[in-house]
Formats: C-alpha cells, structure tokens, sequence
C-alpha cells in the first residue's frame, strides 16, 4: 500500500473521529493532510522505502497562536500521540510534545517557512530564483485530506508553479549551460583527451537539460534520485529520458563520443523545436546559447531580464 493512501486510511478511521469527538471548536481551524518530505508525499514510494520515516501517520496544521494557543496545541498533540501505535501492520514512530519531523501537530507558519522561507508563501523574486526546486515540490505535494480554514490550501496554491517570468529566467540560464557544456566543451575537452572532464561537461548538460524538460513542461523538478521516474512520463519531451541516461553512462566513453555528440545535438533541436512551440525563442540557428539569450529578452520584467543570466540556475 501507498504511504498516502496508508495516511489517508488512518485519519479517516481513528483521526477524523478523534478531531471531531474532542477539537469541535478549533475544527474551522485547522487542515490535515500528508505534505512535505518523503517519497510518500509524493507516491514514490515502495518497499525499499519503507525502511525509514514510514508510518500510518498524518498533519494538522493549525493557524497562529492568536486562533489557537499552545495549550491547545499541547492537547491536540497529546490526542494525536494516543491514536493506535500500529495500523495494517505498520508501527507509528513516537511523536514529541511539539510534534513530530513529518507527521503530527504542525503551525502552518513553521511548516511553509521550513520549506521556502516564507510563512505565507508570498516569495520576493530573488526566493524565487534561489529556493531549491525539490523544496518547492515538497511545500504543495502529497494531498490535503480537510481543510475548512483555507490557509494551507491558499499558500499552496499560491506555491503551485513560478511565475511566468521567474520560469523564463531559468530557462534561459539552463539553455545557456547545455550549449557551453553540451555543444562546446564537451568535443573540446575530448579534443585534449580528457575524459574526465568530459564526462563532467555531459553530466552538466544532462542536468541541465533535464531541468529545462520540467521547466517546459511547468512542473517543479523533484529532488534528483526521483528525476528520471518523473521526467520520463512527463508529456512534453519526456521520452527524451532514455538519451539522458546513455550520455551520462560511462561505458566507452571515447568511443561512443561521437555518437553520443549527435544525440546532444539531437536533443538542442528538441528543446529548440519547443521554444518556439511555446512562443520563447526568435534564434534561427542551432546554437543554444544564442536561444538562451533570446529567451530571456522575453520576459516581460525589465529587472528581472536585466539580471545576470544564470542568477536562477
């Protein structure tokens, strides 16, 4: 069984009644759902992943303490603490008085400014360009079970994708780094026999290409171990994943450097053929760092086009 169904399954059958037999007056308050780190939030999770932080365990957020005190949330952290220790043959961890790292009583505040720095999810332009994309999964994944106060669901959705803009600055600084690293240091370094850079300039050129797929594709790009599972069934250029995984595979690498120098080139075309699809790029040739540039003079925020061109890579 899935991590969040598990999740779902406990609330619904000792959470919820417990909520409403006990916490009536701070239920309009307070949201519960699983969100945040773990491959559950997500449902990547399996049997290997359920050697740690695994447990039939869920979140209640609650508001600030002028809504509700913490007295109150000392009581509702007791009452979580005694729901049943195991639950379809899974043992729950024990919580502190404070809660718990993943499960348990939670301020929202403390919640969302773990995750990006902001309590209310309201980000300036440089937190967007610099919170960590996994981060920002990790603040609206998984799924909200209730939520009668609105306030988590309102900063999630407000944490749901960059804006426009921001999206399109850190396009243009991953393009920029695939044509450097992919279309010309790559060959270069090969040039000097150096293998071991090379294989560096194809690892650049693969992480940043796969960026540049999720960002195409306005989806947050997950922590790297889950990027492949991900990427390959995104719709757009998605199928793209099992050339990223020949070029950074080591086998050979002076002998497949040609082949491997066509696929790179086979994949700027790809990306470029996307750009204009989604109306990003005026470039007519094939060198990425010339579409980098033109992507970013399409941002319509003269502050943010004027900024370095990979202040968001």
């Amino acid at each position: 069984m899935k991590g969040l169904e598990l999740s779902e399954k406990f609330y619904k059958e000792f959470g919820k009644p417990m909520l409403e037999a006990d916490f009536q007056n701070i239920m309009p308050f307070i949201a519960v759902g699983l969100t945040g780190s773990g491959s559950e939030c997500f449902g990547f999770d399996d049997s290997i992943s359920q050697d740690h932080d695994f447990e039939p365990g869920f979140c209640i957020f609650v508001p600030d303490e002028d809504i509700i005190d913490s007295k109150e949330i000392f009581r509702l952290e007791r009452a979580y603490s005694k729901l049943p220790m195991e639950y379809m043959g899974f043992e729950r961890h024990l919580q502190t008085p404070v809660g718990g790292n993943r499960h348990g009583v939670i301020r929202t505040k403390d919640f969302f400014n773990n995750k990006v720095g902001s309590a209310n999810g309201k980000l300036s332009v440089n937190q967007w360009l610099t919170i960590p994309e996994n981060a920002l999964a990790e603040a609206i994944n998984g799924k909200i079970f209730s939520d009668n106060y609105g306030e988590v669901t309102m900063i999630r959705s407000r944490l749901s994708y960059y804006p426009e803009d921001i999206r399109i600055k850190k396009l243009a600084g991953n393009l920029l780094i695939m044509g450097q690293a992919g279309q010309y240091n790559y060959n270069r370094c090969l040039m000097r026999n150096d293998t071991a850079a090379a294989q560096l300039s194809i690892i650049e050129f693969v992480k940043s290409a796969m960026n540049t797929v999720f960002l195409l594709n306005k989806l947050y790009a997950p922590y790297y171990k889950w990027s492949f599972k991900v990427l390959k069934d995104l719709p757009i250029l998605g199928d793209l994943s099992t050339d990223f995984e020949y070029l950074i595979s080591t086998q050979n690498l002076k002998a497949d450097s040609e082949n491997k120098i066509v696929i790179i080139e086979k994949i700027a075309l790809r990306i470029i053929k996307e750009l204009k699809k989604q109306n990003l790029t005026t470039y007519s040739k094939s060198e990425l760092e010339g579409h980098a540039y033109s992507v970013n003079n399409f941002i319509k925020d003269s502050n943010i086009r004027n900024m370095h061109i990979l202040c968001g890579v």
